[in-house]
């Protein structure tokens, strides 16, 4: 009897477990779409309406500055990156084999420090126009003419100059992997090399670059330090002006909705563009494209402008932040000091949480695949395209008002007041990073997966080892360099982030980033650069692991 009662509860356990993991994966994605219904909720039901106000009066400025900036630094970066990528993938030239890697460091430099590092030294009171004036004579700016630094133009180059690297990462991902026999049969039918660019290369690499640009676009609408530092006013920092300045969370969430409009309809776009591309190529035919080399001309040329690029982008900003550093001999306040350790905190539970929710959720679908798992793990990717922001707008009221009801029930129930459990501490800011960055974690995971094949897990359990033994002995081994990836990149997104930080600290709270951005509106240049230089580190390490994993 005991035998048979055994035989039978065994697959009702069996059931039990495999209809949990549909509700953890529901829970996930609610957990991603908490905040957009938060928002629409807060926009539709504003305390002090000023919807007309902002639509009478700045609204237009802001929109049109912000689609003038996405398109511009979009088009320019597609332009930089794919021809880059090109140059790199199919010429030789000297210095190609470690330009090709090093042309993803303008990616470690975070716009917003390019942007106050640029600002300080060509604006009018800054040590180049300082230099001129006292070498020239030069008494006013009307003496002489020199480029206006705080302008949409400065703006609009160093978004380029910095995220260019996105476009440039995936388009030569796709020209490295286009296959020489496609390009040979197109010069067999009589196409000269540019011809056979545009009509053959280009196409192929069209998904990419276009995700690429999209990438760069979606970057250029979440950011508020640079476009401030510029004095560029566009929805992100009219979400800040109406919700610092006139304590308007309504008007604020209304500003938000309309940049999350301009997100959303970037990911359409993208995913438009990429259902209606329909290239293969035959398995027997993946030779890749030969190097060839160029006159000594155009070599030179080619170097010229991948040196350029690079200096502009990252090594001019890097000298002028590390000039700035040496003032104060590379030393950090004690400010400073708490600021890093509080960055360090946060990044690595942030990096934590992301990639065990991330490793479930791929888990879950793994071993129960459902169309409702697949649509789980998309929306729960959702997060990486809400900008910060619009992030913090939509989770500060809702989650500051729960943080009090729970403070309030705790307090009736035990007649302890244990404060704000969220808001009060890194709980909120470690969700929203959590909502924003889990994206970068499950796409980990998804790779790491890929690798592994599904006879390795059911091996290991007829050898009698149980699921956590599995996850433990056989999962995380083969898993390791995907994880590490994940935790990586997620805590180096998080110590870069600003707009989202700035909204949800607690009081008297920084990390490297608010205390890098604090410090430089306060115009104090040198006790900023340390602190940016430490951020720039880290996403150096960032970036020289994500070139090696993507070669």
């Amino acid at each position: 009897m005991i035998n048979n009662d055994t035989h039978v509860m065994r697959p009702r356990r069996a059931r039990f477990h495999g209809a949990g993991w549909p509700v953890l994966a529901v829970a996930i994605g609610a957990l991603v779409i908490l905040p957009i219904v938060s928002l629409i909720w807060l926009a539709t039901n504003p305390s002090d309406p000023i919807w007309q106000h902002l639509l009478s009066t700045s609204l237009p400025r802001y929109v049109g500055n912000t689609l003038a900036l996405m398109i511009v630094v979009g088009v320019a970066s597609g332009v930089l990156g794919t021809g880059l990528a090109y140059c790199v993938s199919h010429f030789r030239f000297p210095g190609r084999n470690w330009l090709q890697y090093v042309l993803f460091l303008p990616l470690a430099m975070p716009a917003y420090i390019a942007a106050f590092a640029v600002v300080d030294f060509f604006e009018y009171a800054g040590p180049l126009q300082t230099a001129l004036r006292a070498k020239m004579g030069w008494s006013s700016p009307t003496d002489y003419w020199f480029p206006q630094v705080r302008s949409f133009g400065g703006a609009a180059i160093v978004f380029t100059l910095t995220l260019y690297p996105y476009v440039y990462l995936l388009a030569r991902s796709a020209f490295r992997n286009q296959s020489a026999h496609v390009r040979d049969m197109a010069r067999s039918l009589g196409l000269g090399p540019w011809a056979t660019f545009w009509k053959v290369s280009l196409p192929l690499a069209r998904p990419g670059i276009v995700a690429g640009m999209a990438i760069v676009m979606m970057e250029t609408l979440s950011d508020f330090g640079a476009v401030e530092f510029f004095a560029v006013q566009t929805l992100t920092t009219g979400i800040f002006s109406v919700w610092l300045e006139s304590y308007n969370a309504g008007g604020a969430a209304q500003l938000s909705l309309c940049l999350l409009g301009f997100v959303l309809a970037l990911v359409m776009l993208e995913r438009f563009q990429r259902a209606g591309a329909r290239y293969h190529s035959s398995a027997r035919h993946t030779a890749r494209v030969t190097v060839r080399g160029l006159s000594p001309l155009w070599a030179v040329a080619v170097l010229l402008v991948c040196l350029a690029v690079l200096a502009l982008g990252f090594g001019v900003p890097l000298a002028l932040l590390l000039h700035n550093a040496a003032q104060v001999q590379f030393t950090l306040t004690s400010d400073g000091v708490s600021a890093l350790f509080n960055s360090s905190i946060l990044g690595l539970v942030a990096a934590l949480s992301c990639c065990a929710l991330g490793f479930l959720l791929v888990y879950g679908a793994r071993q129960k695949p459902s169309s409702t798992m697949r649509l789980m793990v998309r929306i729960s990717s959702l997060g990486y395209a809400v900008p910060g922001a619009v992030l913090g707008i939509a989770l500060l009221i809702p989650m500051a008002a729960f943080d009090n009801f729970l403070a309030d029930t705790i307090l009736k129930v035990t007649n302890v007041d244990p404060g704000l459990l969220l808001t009060g501490g890194i709980g909120l800011l470690v969700l929203a990073f959590t909502v924003r960055f889990l994206a970068i974690a499950i796409g980990a995971v998804e790779t790491g997966f890929a690798g592994i094949a599904r006879s390795l897990p059911m091996a290991g359990r007829t050898l009698g080892l149980g699921q956590t033994a599995t996850i433990l002995r056989i999962f995380a081994p083969l898993m390791r360099t995907s994880l590490m990836s994940a935790v990586l990149l997620v805590f180096v997104d998080t110590v870069k982030e600003l707009p989202a930080t700035l909204l949800l600290r607690p009081f008297g709270f920084e990390t490297l980033a608010t205390f890098t951005y604090g410090q430089a509106t306060l115009e104090n240049l040198a006790l900023a650069s340390v602190p940016a230089l430490l951020i720039i580190a880290l996403s150096t390490c960032a970036v020289i692991f994500l070139a090696r994993t993507k070669d």
